[in-house]
């Protein structure tokens, strides 16, 4: 667990510098070469903030759920309370991604941008799922440990 640790703190500290230094920087790079897009630079920052933000949360969640399982609580309703938040965020960052592929698939003169928006949109809800299917084997394996620990 020490490794997934220290690649979520590195993860984390680089979200962090895109959220803050690089994504609104970029977008008001990209204002200034196309002037005629400028009004697109808050909204694209606003949305890939809120996209990180989310991954944010998946990584503290994520983090919360190993301290859960190295103090051997993770079958507990704590541990599904940090699922939840896993599952909403995705849930979050999936709706925000439907509103821009919408958007972009109305606007776009080509098909590839919406192509790619499609997959991922796709991509996300196949994740969306499986942590969905991970809670809900979460819960049987919770109320089987309760169940077991009740008989001994």
């Amino acid at each position: 667990m020490g490794p997934l640790r220290v690649f979520l703190v590195l993860l984390f500290g680089i979200l962090v510098m895109f959220q803050t230094l690089s994504l609104p920087g970029q977008f008001a790079h990209m204002a200034k070469e196309s002037p005629d897009q400028a009004y697109l630079r808050w909204p694209m920052t606003a949305v890939t903030v809120f996209w990180v933000l989310c991954i944010q949360v998946v990584i503290v969640s994520t983090w919360k759920l190993l301290t859960l399982v190295k103090r051997d609580r993770i079958f507990s309703d704590a541990a599904l309370a940090w699922v939840d938040a896993i599952v909403w965020a995705i849930v979050a960052a999936w709706v925000v991604l439907l509103g821009v592929f919408l958007y972009i698939g109305v606007n776009a003169s080509d098909p590839g941008l919406p192509v790619l928006l499609f997959l991922m949109l796709v991509g996300v809800a196949v994740l969306g799922l499986l942590m969905v299917v991970m809670r809900a084997l979460l819960r049987q394996a919770t109320t089987l440990r309760t169940d077991m620990e009740a008989v001994i």
